[in-house]
């Protein structure tokens, strides 16, 4: 390490990703036990976990924003602090409702938490220091979705489910606590204002760059999206409240756009996208998001339904995956420097694409030894979004090093909700048709699991084609 704080800005990277990360996964396979104890319903279950993702993506813009203008440390101790007491009151909710709204703050924290954990990585971190974090960070990301549901099964079976967010209290606090010493000052860019424009008054140079009315429309825009995402694939996405949902996200995202284009001072500078590595870099992790994570979501239900597994050993399964993004990292770079990031990241991608086409090969009465194959591809391959995330934060200007981290954050949190519906939809789709065959259910479900998955590589496949063009040196 080339400073003496560096150290210390990895610990509190790598909490506050854990963090994050855990609350997307650690929920799912205790939500029998909720459901049970808080007499829920099924859609009041669904909301309590999409609650989370739905404000977390939704605000994520908001939060890389806030960087910017407010600054980095204290945008994280902000997000660290309301994520910590919500997952507190989440921890003590006694009905369905209030636990709804505290995993609905608990995002609202960590869509100031991650922009601000990546602006600091890029902006505060030593040269030497700043691949070794994104590894950090990435690794923290790769723990947290391997031992999520495994935590979540064992907390909710011998301690309760409450516990599963009052584990976060703890690690918050010590989040906390290293960020403020460790992160320099305020974080922010000296001199103009993000956007470039002057502004007199000490207030509006607070306020009015947050863009409020650009703020409106694209939590508009994103609620909407995710709630006929998520309740499509139930209600149809032919209903009129769907239809009427996703037709007023579409007009609220346009509004959203033009408004970018003209605001005085716009939450999101759209000439980011003219470069073409941060264009490209965001559109390939989002196409590597749509692909995995619709994939893991289904594959969870196929290692139960199909194969008979525990959710506990559902969970284990995943873990391969993570240790293998873990080992290959290290390679990663090392092929980066060897043949540059644009061959490397397409090549990794590629991998992740063939590990999704040999998940698709196996059938009923398979082993772990059958998966185990498929689950190695895919985290040796994802290894590469680490070198693609590095080199796609490393082009936007200081001033708006925040809210470039707001979007491809943004971009990977809506591309798993979208790669959730889609292979939903496909496995919906094949499930119906099958049944009105007169095929058994289970064998229908895995043939629409078996078409989710070779989609789901072709996703990541295109997501290849464009980190190997954007990327390349000009």
């Amino acid at each position: 390490m080339s400073r003496p704080g560096d150290r210390c800005i990895l610990v509190t990277l790598a909490l506050a990703a854990f963090m994050t990360c855990l609350d997307n996964t650690v929920v799912n396979v205790a939500l029998p036990r909720i459901q049970q104890d808080l007499r829920l319903d099924l859609s009041d279950l669904e909301w309590v976990a999409a609650a989370y993702p739905l404000t977390f993506a939704a605000l994520l813009l908001t939060g890389g924003r806030s960087a910017d203008v407010w600054g980095r440390r204290p945008t994280l101790l902000t997000g660290l602090a309301l994520f910590t007491a919500a997952s507190l009151l989440c921890g003590l909710a006694s009905s369905g409702a209030a636990l709804i709204s505290y995993r609905g703050l608990q995002g609202i924290g960590a869509a100031f938490v991650i922009p601000a954990s990546l602006a600091v990585m890029t902006r505060d971190l030593g040269p030497r220091a700043r691949a070794a974090g994104l590894a950090t960070w990435m690794a923290a990301l790769a723990v947290a979705l391997a031992l999520g549901p495994v935590l979540g099964g064992l907390i909710s079976q011998h301690w309760g489910w409450g516990w599963i967010f009052a584990i976060n209290v703890p690690f918050g606090v010590l989040a906390m606590a290293v960020a403020a010493w460790a992160v320099a000052g305020g974080g922010r860019t000296p001199g103009a204002p993000p956007a470039g424009r002057a502004v007199r008054h000490p207030i509006r140079m607070r306020a009015e760059p947050f863009d409020p009315a650009g703020m409106a429309l694209s939590c508009l825009a994103a609620g909407g999206y995710a709630y006929g995402l998520i309740e499509g694939p139930r209600n149809g996405f032919t209903s009129p409240g769907i239809v009427w949902a996703l037709v007023g996200s579409s007009c609220a995202l346009g509004l959203f756009l033009i408004r970018q284009w003209t605001a005085r001072t716009p939450m999101v500078d759209l000439s980011l996208f003219r470069d073409r590595v941060f264009s490209g870099g965001v559109a390939a992790q989002a196409l590597w998001g749509l692909g995995v994570n619709g994939v893991f979501f289904f594959t969870a239900l196929f290692l139960q339904r199909g194969l008979g597994f525990t959710p506990t050993k559902a969970g284990l399964v995943f873990t391969p995956v993570a240790l293998f993004l873990i080992l290959a990292t290290p390679l990663t770079f090392m092929l980066v420097r060897r043949f540059g990031v644009h061959r490397a990241s397409a090549g990794g991608l590629l991998i992740v694409a063939a590990g999704l086409l040999l998940l698709a090969r196996v059938g009923e009465g398979a082993s772990f030894l059958d998966l185990l194959p498929g689950l190695i591809a895919i985290g040796a391959g994802s290894a590469a979004t680490v070198p693609l995330t590095t080199r796609t934060l490393e082009t936007p200007p200081d001033a708006s090093s925040g809210i470039a981290s707001g979007v491809l954050s943004a971009a990977r949190e809506f591309s798993a909700l979208l790669g959730i519906a889609l292979v939903g939809a496909v496995v919906a789709s094949h499930v119906g048709e099958a049944t009105r065959r007169g095929t058994d259910p289970a064998a229908a479900f895995l043939q629409g699991y078996h078409s989710g998955l070779v989609i789901a590589a072709t996703l990541v496949a295109v997501g290849a084609l464009v980190a190997g063009v954007a990327l390349r040196p000009h």
